[in-house]
């Protein structure tokens, strides 16, 4: 088996704090899977800046002096997910396997030598995953349990403190690609496609630099997103709850008018006003579900664009052309390292 050409890709939105490191980090890992000859010396990184507003897209342009570098650039935000999708498109044409990672270097690079090795070792999938969140806060640790039990009670199929690090073999991401959804939640597609798959695990470090672009508003919509996408099963719970609520509310009402008809009662309206407020509550979350759902498939039937890449500099020429440079990267390293 020749070896294949990687392409990493990184996506990025407002990280020029952290963006000069892991960039060095990844061109590092590179050059050592070049030299260990797991990988195609043509290999590449692909940065996607996803509208960033900061210095991100000019250090990607430095950046691409540099004959291993490339990048894409939106022509505004248009979310984590839609930046993945819009790399591993790109890079698919010309990648036997595609990587993708957060340039946060919170995810440990020195994987990803391990996904290439299970790669060759007949995978098409191979999951990154923590193995442990000493890291996290006790608050974002007990909601990330919450979050993974509840999606498997409901039927998503997720693999338990995994984010978006992992390698897709060409045809997995072909594959991949055909799902044309508006609302991307890769982390329950990619298990759906079936190839074969393997795990690597891998602690996770603090954020290198800047802060975090997922604060708790982004987690629970990220969440809510990830439900509404995959499963009814939240309408169905409504519907049960209704159920229950309707059964309550029958032996409430035969409790109070036995209480009518044999003890002395107080008439008011404090019932009366609590059962009002409580079921205009439930009517406004059940009409907000359900609007949930409506909206989004209105939003299915627009197919509009999921991104615009305003800047791009990954091509098949460009892949090819430059294979000579990548050979002369890989020749300086060993120079070095004989030094």
């Amino acid at each position: 088996m020749s070896e294949p050409l990687l392409t990493i890709v990184v996506p990025c939105y407002n990280e020029e704090e952290v963006l000069t490191e892991s960039s060095k980090q990844l061109d590092q890992i590179l050059i050592d899977l070049i030299e260990k000859q797991q990988i195609s010396s043509k290999s590449k990184l692909l940065f996607v800046n996803d509208g960033s507003v900061d210095d991100t897209w000019k250090i990607i342009k430095e950046l691409q002096k540099k004959p291993e570098f490339e990048g894409i650039s939106f022509s505004r935000n248009f979310g984590h997910q839609n930046a993945l999708l819009a790399g591993m498109t790109v890079a698919n044409e010309y990648s036997d396997i595609i990587i993708t990672i957060d340039a946060d270097l919170q995810d440990d690079v020195a994987c990803i030598s391990e996904m290439v090795e299970k790669h060759k070792e007949g995978n098409d999938i191979v999951y990154a995953v923590r193995n442990d969140r000493k890291s996290d806060t006790i608050f974002k640790r007990k909601t990330a349990q919450f979050f993974y039990w509840m999606m498997k009670k409901m039927g998503v199929d997720l693999v338990p403190n995994h984010s978006d690090y992992r390698l897709l073999s060409k045809r997995a991401v072909s594959t991949l690609l055909q799902y044309h959804e508006e609302n991307l939640f890769l982390r329950a597609i990619v298990p759906t496609l079936g190839y074969k798959s393997d795990k690597v695990y891998y602690k996770r470090k603090k954020r290198f630099a800047g802060t975090s672009h997922y604060p708790l508003r982004k987690m629970i919509n990220f969440a809510v997103d990830g439900i509404t996408s995959f499963t009814i099963s939240p309408i169905r719970i409504i519907m049960y709850l209704g159920l229950l609520i309707m059964l309550l509310s029958g032996i409430g009402l035969c409790i109070l008018v036995g209480t009518y008809f044999y003890l002395h009662t107080v008439s008011g309206w404090t019932s009366i006003m609590v059962s009002i407020f409580f079921f205009s509550g439930f009517q406004i979350v059940t009409v907000c579900m359900v609007g949930t759902y409506v909206g989004k498939t209105y939003i299915e039937t627009k197919h509009r664009p999921q991104y615009v890449i305003e800047e791009k500099t990954f091509s098949a020429t460009e892949v090819t052309g430059r294979s000579s440079h990548a050979t002369m990267r890989y020749n300086e390293s060993q120079k070095a390292r004989k030094i």
